[in-house]
């Protein structure tokens, strides 16, 4: 009778990675609700926060976050330190936090992502806005410069995946996640797995600093735990070397103004290959290199990439000033 109860195992494991999936996104989803507003693009809603001074703004920032984040984070790490002087509007990307995604690989395309933000900013009436891409939208922030120059001033890429990389293509990896077998996968075992491992998963993206006291309750990462926002962080990976591969071919057509900013510790997204290599290709652009610092400088030294942020944001305001007049 045991020898027959024993192909059931791995059913009863997916039942119940099942419900326990479904259990913890309800429960999650009520604890940690949308903070901003939300706005139609092309059929999706995309939730975005905006903050700013009482009185007139110095310019406009738009914060997008990286992989397993949302706009919360975005704006604890950067955006409420520029609200007081700044228009600042921070994004949960399609398919992360708050916003929604369509079906399909296609729509976790850098370009697509871009497309849609850039949208939203447009029905905002934004303008000449400094653009700021941490870790996975890095792959984003040069669609900005590159396709969108009517909402962009200029870009700053924060620790950003922007290169290809020597064996980067993993095709079985691709098809997995755009497979059924991956589908049923990221609803069912993956999420209990990543929160045992989201201990480990917190260390080593601030090493060697340490991470923030409540930095996942503060920054609503338990958010990125669903099974719909997990999948859309999984097509992020999916797509991101192809991405890459095919952009960078375009970064010497940037004419807007760019920084790159990364720390020298980085063990998340190589800085020599990927902030080193774009600083290189884009005309103008100026590289910060922080010595001693992982993959979260805006925690690890805020004033530093602030202050690159503000300078930016004057670079463009007389630009801006300039074209009002003309």
């Amino acid at each position: 009778m045991s020898l027959l109860l024993v192909p059931l195992v791995p059913l009863a494991l997916v039942v119940l990675g099942a419900a326990f999936t479904y259990a913890y996104a309800w429960a999650i989803e009520r604890r940690y609700p949308p903070t901003g507003r939300f706005i139609a693009v092309d059929g999706r809603r995309l939730h975005y926060r905006e903050e700013g001074p009482k009185g007139e703004p110095l310019g406009t920032v738009v914060l997008l976050h990286g992989a397993s984040s949302n706009l919360v984070e975005s704006m604890l790490g950067i955006g409420g330190s520029l609200s007081d002087r700044y228009r600042v509007l921070a994004f949960d990307r399609p398919g992360h936090g708050w916003s929604e995604r369509g079906q399909g690989l296609s729509e976790a395309e850098p370009a697509r992502q871009a497309a849609l933000i850039a949208g939203a900013l447009r029905q905002l009436a934004v303008r000449d806005a400094v653009i700021v891409g941490h870790s996975w939208s890095g792959t984003i922030a040069p669609h900005f410069a590159l396709d969108h120059a009517d909402v962009t001033g200029a870009i700053l890429v924060l620790s950003g995946i922007t290169s290809p990389w020597p064996g980067g293509y993993i095709g079985w990896y691709r098809r997995l996640i755009d497979s059924r077998a991956g589908w049923l996968l990221l609803r069912t075992l993956a999420v209990p797995v990543l929160l045992v491992l989201r201990p480990s998963m917190k260390r080593k993206t601030f090493w060697p600093q340490s991470a923030p006291k409540g930095i996942v309750r503060k920054g609503f990462i338990p958010l990125a735990f669903r099974p719909r926002a997990y999948e859309a962080n999984m097509q992020d990976f999916a797509v991101m070397y192809h991405a890459v591969l095919r952009q960078s071919a375009r970064y010497r057509d940037i004419r807007v103004p760019v920084t790159v900013v990364a720390g020298d510790r980085d063990e998340i997204v190589w800085t020599d290959l990927h902030s080193l290599s774009f600083a290189r290709e884009v005309p103008g652009a100026q590289l910060i290199v922080m010595p001693g610092i992982g993959h979260m400088p805006q925690y690890a030294d805020q004033r530093t990439v602030l202050e690159a942020i503000e300078a930016l944001a004057d670079r463009v305001a007389p630009a801006r000033v300039g074209a009002d007049q003309a």
